[in-house]
């Protein structure tokens, strides 16, 4: 029955698409955007609109033809294609024409429309891939290239989407930095020719500059107000992005896998699928647009997306390298009472050959120290339960240390070049993942660990060096492949590691945010945003990521960084996200320690809101001596502020902070927590009670002149 109702629907819409012009339309649409296509009266398709849903179906044919859809090198068109193919004749042409779309109901909500192209001199396919999440407002586009030549075909480039757009003015924003400076946000507006954003680096890719940007269109980005497009990449390995105007003042964004010395030899019949490109269009600022992204991803895309997450304690810091069996069992101790709900192991466990008492050497010896952990993980495991606490552990299986027993034994599996001096970033190389056997060791140090020590109930998975050494003793002849089947074998080992323990949660780890994808958080529950944990720093690092990902996915640990700050100010912050501890508590007084064991209380009641609510923005720390920022829960019912003094002037004039997503018709109590023991609170107006029409209308005098002072306020309805 369903199937008939489909089938009579298709059809219907199928005779609106004929009807609406003579020519055929495409409409591709959520409940607040269209993106429409057009067949040509040349048999090609252009992308006629994108923007703001259009309801009127006779509107239609008053659009513009527009560009075409998926330009390609070697005909009539003067700029940056979005497909680069070298034919058997090494005829570089391609001329796509409109085959046939179909459209599917793919989920609740979620439909996929496929438009297929072919060229008519050679025999190569394009298939076009948008997937619609209707209520979330976010749409996934991918390709698929293949071919029936002879012999293979050379990809040069192989986008994975390209948009048109035709506005007055451009202004893009990019999230930039380096190690611990990560996701720093950078606005400029576009003119003439190409910029473009991309990265080299193979495995850790996001080092400099994260995959996904911001598009405002005709005005600088605002919060609350004007039209933008939000993108990002679901691949974990290099990316390009490129934005183009060309001489008509007309924008194209093309968006993949960075073709940098990765021509691809596609043999015929294989199916060349490029990585997602996820996009929004909100006409309400980047506000939105970010609560559309959180939306989908809890839903549709990160691991366990609707599952709570576990605060916990590191040892990292309180031990570092330095560490044994009875430091870590006590550590255990200090993580039940503060009642976090894992402990979690980091470096430095395993290797004896070369023990890892530093990061130069022991990579990729998993095997317990018996020095350190005479009983091994497991006395851990059991020890850990015992004070009812979770164990998680820290790995890195991707990478090796030239002194190690893998590399002496294996150098075949090391991505280095066989004729020159090997170069190491941070002591240690990449294992060649294209490579079958070294995607089965990969997958064996999980595997391993987990069968002989089930108890694990989480790894932190590391990844500490871009792609040096650029060779693959495994494929050859074609070493222009290595960049992209490195990561497809990351994929196979991580879709193996999910198949068999499904419930196995991991963080995403990589030197802090270098790889932060929506097509790895598949596998991963959470990511490490930064090794920078000064909560001054992490205010702008958060910011920048929380513009992308919802707040379960960032990992936010209270460290002695910045020690300036009080212990509160750490704490206050890194609850915006996913807590952790990473500090010695023997270092803490009295009143520090009552204020974490509360604060920790407090998160888990608050989770509700800040893991699976609503992000508003509220103040920027970009331009102010100030942030703050709210989470309001679903049912409007509760929502918690926080509110940073950050290096507020003498005597500066502090106004009202309007608050945002609540229910203005009405009545919520305001109450500032999280305070220190025996501090009362000074917030004006604090536990009493207020509509939501005059908290989002005048306001709360949310900050002070004080330096490096922080709040938090639960506002719950009544």
């Amino acid at each position: 029955m369903k199937l008939k109702t489909f089938l009579f629907l298709f059809f219907l819409n199928s005779t609106f698409l004929l009807q609406a012009s003579d020519k055929l339309l495409i409409k591709i649409e959520t409940e607040r955007t269209s993106l429409i296509y057009q067949v040509g009266d040349n048999g090609r398709l252009y992308q006629k609109y994108l923007g703001k849903k259009l309801n009127h179906n006779s509107d239609m044919q008053h659009l513009p033809q527009g560009t075409e859809a998926y330009l390609a090198h070697g005909m009539e068109d003067y700029f940056e294609p979005a497909v680069h193919i070298l034919h058997n004749d090494h005829n570089s042409s391609l001329l796509l024409k409109y085959v046939e779309h179909s459209s599917a109901q793919t989920g609740d909500g979620v439909n996929e429309t496929v438009i297929t192209l072919k060229d008519d001199k050679y025999p190569v396919t394009v298939k076009l891939h948008y997937v619609t999440y209707s209520k979330e407002n976010i749409i996934r586009t991918f390709s698929e290239i293949s071919h029936q030549e002879e012999k293979p075909v050379v990809l040069s480039k192989y986008a994975s989407s390209m948009l048109h757009l035709n506005r007055n003015r451009y202004f893009l924003t990019e999230f930039s930095g380096d190690w611990a400076h990560e996701a720093a946000i950078a606005e400029r507006e576009l003119a003439f020719g190409k910029k473009v954003i991309d990265t080299k680096l193979g495995a850790r890719a996001n080092m400099f500059v994260s995959p996904f940007f911001q598009l405002s269109l005709d005005d600088p980005s605002r919060e609350n107000a004007g039209e933008v497009l939000v993108g990002t990449l679901g691949w974990t390995g290099n990316f390009r992005f490129t934005f183009e105007i060309d001489n008509k003042n007309e924008l194209r964004i093309i968006s993949g896998i960075n073709p940098y010395a990765s021509e691809y030899n596609l043999p015929a019949k294989e199916v060349f699928r490029t990585p997602d490109f996820y996009f929004t269009y909100s006409c309400s600022g980047i506000g939105e647009a970010s609560r559309s992204f959180h939306d989908w991803a809890r839903n549709y895309q990160v691991n366990k997306g609707n599952e709570t997450r576990m605060t916990l304690l590191n040892n990292w810091e309180a031990t570092y390298f330095d560490f044994d069996e009875n430091k870590l069992i006590g550590l255990m101790d200090e993580a039940s009472k503060l009642g976090v709900d894992m402990f979690l192991l980091d470096d430095g466990w395993f290797a004896n050959k070369y023990p890892r008492s530093g990061d130069h050497q022991g990579l990729g010896d998993w095997e317990e120290t018996a020095g350190k952990l005479p009983n091994g993980i497991g006395h851990l495991v059991e020890e850990a339960q015992k004070k009812g606490v979770k164990f998680g552990l820290w790995i890195e299986p991707e990478m090796v240390n030239p002194k190690s027993e893998l590399y002496e034994t294996h150098k075949d599996w090391v991505i280095h070049l066989p004729n020159r001096d090997e170069y190491y970033f941070r002591n240690q190389m990449v294992l060649d993942l294209s490579n079958p056997k070294v995607q089965d060791h990969v997958f064996g140090v999980v595997d391993k660990l987990m069968t002989k020590y089930p108890g694990i109930a989480f790894f932190k998975w590391d990844c500490n060096s871009p792609i040096t050494n650029i060779y693959s003793m495994y494929l050859k002849e074609n070493q222009s492949h290595l960049y992209i089947d490195y990561v497809r074998g990351l994929y196979k080992v991580l879709d193996r590691i999910k198949a068999k323990y499904p419930d196995l949660p991991m963080m995403l780890c990589a030197g802090g945010g270098g790889r932060s994808d929506y097509e790895a958080l598949k596998y991963f529950t959470e990511f490490w945003p930064s090794d920078n944990t000064d909560p001054v720093e992490r205010l702008f690092i958060q910011w920048g990521f929380s513009q992308i990902f919802p707040s379960k996915t960032l990992c936010a640990h209270v460290t002695t960084w910045n020690r300036s700050t009080s212990i509160k100010f750490r704490t206050d912050v890194a609850m915006m996200c996913k807590l952790g501890f990473d500090i010695k508590l023997d270092d803490m007084n009295q009143n520090e320690h009552v204020y974490c064991n509360e604060a920790v209380k407090n998160y888990n009641r608050l989770k509700p809101a800040i893991l699976e609510g609503d992000l508003y923005r509220l103040v920027s720390p970009y331009g102010s001596n100030h942030t703050s920022s709210m989470y309001v829960g679903k049912d409007k019912q509760s929502a918690v502020v926080f509110a940073f003094d950050i290096h507020p002037r003498y005597a500066e004039k502090t106004l009202p902070v309007r608050l945002q997503g609540l229910d203005s018709n009405r009545t919520y109590r305001v109450k500032e927590i999280n305070l220190m023991p025996g501090n009362g609170s000074s917030l004006k107006g604090n536990d009493q009670v207020f509509s939501g029409e005059y908290l989002m209308t005048v306001g709360l005098e949310l900050f002070t002149t004080q330096q490096l002072h922080s709040r938090i306020i639960e506002i719950t309805r009544e």
